[in-house]
Formats: C-alpha cells, sequence, structure tokens
C-alpha cells in the first residue's frame, strides 16, 4: 500500500490535502444545480425538510493578509534544466509565437538555478498570451510545485469572472485585467498569473486587497424552512441519521416549538448540525491549530464531524485511514446526511479529498490544509470541478457502521 505524502501550499487556494491511501470502489455522483440569475439555489424538498440555500463569498481576514509578504510581481516561468535545450522547440508547439519565444531568448530574461530553468516573460507578453496556449502552457508548468500558482491556481467557479469580483470593490480596470488572463481548467475558470496581476497595483494597499480577493471562495447560507405543512417527524429523522439517537432529543423540542409558532421560520443549519462544525462554518482557522504541529485539512474536517471535540489523532493520515477502515462501510447513492465522499485518483486509487454530505448535493468541506482555506457549504458539482479539474478520478461514499449511540453534545 503506497505512503500518503502531504504536499506543501501556497496560500490561495490549496485544495490538497494529506493522502489517505484507501484504494476504494466508486459509484456516480449527481449534479446539483447552478445558482440561479439572481445568485440563490432553488428551494428544494426531500426527505431533509425544504432548504434555500444562498450563496456567499469568503475572503480570508485583513489580519491574515497584512501578516504575510506580498508575492513578487514579477512573472517566472521554471522548467527543469533538461528540457533548456528542447524548450523553443516545445513552446512553439503549443503556439507561443514566435516573436516571444525570440524575446524568451534573450540573456537578461533567462536563468539558471541548479536543476532549474528559469524564464521571465515581460508583462505585456504574459498579458497578450492567447487563452488556450496559456491553458497548454500552464498544463506544463503546473506539472512541477516550484509554479507555485500553475500547479494551484485561483479556481474560479462563476461562469464569468467578472461576476466573481464583482462584490470585491476592485478596479474595474484589474477585474478587466483579471478576467483577460483567467484560463479554462476543465469546466472551471482558472488564475495563475498573480504576479502580472499584482504589478498593475497603484500602491502596497491595492496590492494586499488583490491578494486578499485572491482568496475569494464560495460558500451557501443554507435554512431549513418550517411551517404548518412540514413534516417534522420525517425531518427529525434525517438529520438525527434516519432517526438514530444522534441529536434526536436536541431537535425534537425546537422543530416542535417553530411549528407551534403557525408561521413560516427558516432556520440556519448551523442550528441543526452538531457541535464542532457549527462552531467552524465559514470561518477560517485560528492560529492556535497550529499548536498541533499542522493544520486541519479535509479529512480532519470529514471525520471530526459528529465529535463534540475534535479528535487530533486524526491529523495523521496513516490513523485516518485506519479509522475510515474501521468505523465505515462503502455506501450507495442517493448519499444520506452523515456519508463521507473521498475523492480518489484513478491512477492509484488514494483519497486526496474529503467532505461530509448534508443533504440535497450539500457538504461540508475544507478545501485544503493552509489557513487560508475556510470550513464551508459547498455542493458536490462544485467540489468536483475543483479536484477533477486535473486529476481523473471519482466519487466513493462511506457510511458509519454505529448508532451513534456514543456520541453526545
Amino acid at each position: 500500500m503506497p505512503v500518503p505524502f502531504f504536499v506543501p501550499l501556497h496560500p490561495f487556494s490549496g485544495l490538497l490535502c494529506l493522502v489517505l491511501p484507501l484504494l476504494l470502489g466508486s459509484h456516480a455522483f449527481a449534479q446539483s444545480p447552478s445558482p440561479s440569475a439572481s445568485g440563490n439555489l432553488p428551494p428544494s424538498a426531500g426527505l431533509w425538510g425544504t432548504l434555500t440555500k444562498i450563496p456567499i463569498y469568503l475572503e480570508a481576514p485583513s489580519s491574515m493578509i497584512e501578516s504575510l509578504p506580498l508575492p513578487s510581481p514579477i512573472t517566472r516561468w521554471s522548467f527543469p534544466a533538461a528540457e533548456a535545450t528542447n524548450l523553443p522547440a516545445f513552446l512553439a508547439s503549443i503556439g507561443l509565437q514566435n516573436s516571444l519565444i525570440s524575446r524568451l531568448n534573450e540573456p537578461d530574461l533567462q536563468l539558471s538555478e541548479g536543476k532549474w530553468f528559469h524564464l521571465f516573460p515581460p508583462a505585456e507578453e504574459v498579458a497578450l498570451l492567447d487563452p488556450e496556449v496559456r491553458s497548454r502552457l500552464y498544463a506544463h508548468l503546473g506539472r512541477h510545485e516550484i509554479n507555485e500558482y500553475q500547479f494551484d491556481p485561483v479556481r474560479i467557479l462563476t461562469p464569468t469572472v467578472e461576476e466573481w469580483f464583482k462584490t470585491t470593490g476592485l478596479r474595474p480596470e484589474l477585474v478587466s485585467a483579471i478576467s483577460k488572463v483567467a484560463y479554462r481548467l476543465g469546466d472551471i475558470w482558472a488564475l495563475s498569473d498573480l504576479s502580472y496581476i499584482l504589478s498593475l497595483a497603484n500602491n502596497e494597499a491595492e496590492a494586499r486587497r488583490l491578494f486578499q480577493a485572491f482568496t475569494r471562495t464560495r460558500s451557501y447560507l443554507v435554512k431549513l424552512i418550517v411551517n404548518q405543512d412540514s413534516d417534522i417527524e420525517a425531518i427529525r429523522n434525517y438529520w438525527s441519521i434516519g432517526g438514530k439517537s444522534f441529536r434526536r432529543k436536541a431537535l425534537e423540542p425546537l422543530l416542535k416549538s417553530l411549528q407551534e409558532t403557525q408561521q413560516t421560520v427558516e432556520l440556519d443549519l448551523a442550528h441543526i448540525i452538531p457541535a464542532l462544525p457549527r462552531k467552524l462554518i465559514h470561518t477560517y482557522q485560528s492560529p492556535s491549530y497550529a499548536t498541533q504541529g499542522i493544520f486541519p485539512d479535509c479529512h480532519w474536517t470529514s471525520l471530526n464531524f459528529f465529535n463534540y471535540e475534535p479528535h487530533n489523532y486524526l491529523l495523521d493520515s496513516r490513523l485516518s485511514t485506519s479509522k475510515v477502515l474501521d468505523d465505515f462501510s462503502p455506501a450507495e447513492a442517493p448519499y444520506a446526511y452523515g456519508d463521507v465522499l473521498f475523492f480518489l485518483r484513478e491512477d492509484d486509487g488514494n483519497a486526496f479529498h474529503s467532505c461530509l454530505y448534508l443533504a440535497d448535493n450539500l457538504v461540508f468541506t475544507k478545501n485544503g490544509r493552509n489557513q487560508f482555506a475556510p470550513w464551508i457549504i459547498s455542493t458536490i458539482e462544485e467540489v468536483s470541478s475543483m479536484y477533477f479539474a486535473t486529476a481523473k478520478g471519482h466519487i466513493q461514499a462511506y457510511r458509519r457502521k454505529d448508532n451513534f449511540a456514543d456520541f453526545s453534545e
């Protein structure tokens, strides 16, 4: 069985978690709808009740941004030194213009450094790259971690780049520049030219505001509608794991009292989920987590969901794997509340992401180990679009074997 490994991440997106060597099977997943023109997902009804979902955008707090050095505004493309001799031919093969290839052959735009050969393309040339050429070039650069923003680009989930940055307050010129250098990565937009965009800032304050906007991620504010027509028993059964003991006594008086108001009430999902995710949702991890020697990731998040206090031994990939294999069984669709969804790589079967299924294709997730990845509610479709953009794979659900009798809050 392969040894799990952890890849250090830059602060902007950082999707990778510890890799769990689960070697599991797979099945297909159902896609969830995209937000409507108003920005909201349509209300949905099921065993979980009726849910409303409003997309919200989170950015890392200013205190985090101010504590970090800004990236260099100089664009650098790094290739293995062994590729240097044939580099002009490769660049031509992916469609790079001959004029740019000639410029990149100038000594002042090149640097040999050990096993790496660096190119420093002029900013104006970076801005004018053809989108398809940019996509092919950055796919090649993204094979190497030294090209941190090609290896792990900013991912944009809206149909247009402009929509993603609409409420950031950035100058229209900056948003337009971002749009011009964004490229397709599977079904989503990606941004790797952070250095170029930062070079357009008028001052340090604007550069830091850009830096903060690059940490932008989408979550959903989810509410359960309770009214006279709600099937309280069915709702309670769903959110207490099929009517088992978990939180059943806690939910019963709350739901009953809301129905007795004889009004339509929208109850935030945070009042329904367990104490730990209730505390974490829509937040960024505190520096205090660093005292554990490593920050929480997606697997820690998924496997701790029902724990009143986090079990930090789950920071260890070997112990996390053991937890899954001992306490969970493979599950088929349709997914149920509490199922852990593992995203498995096609080549080796290892789990490179996991999230906790809530209801209606909504999941509780932390998309990366670094401190700039908040705990959010997302959809299976959106998480898949990010994690399967560059890696072929599939989803496997695992369901707890026990009846939650040992949980309380």
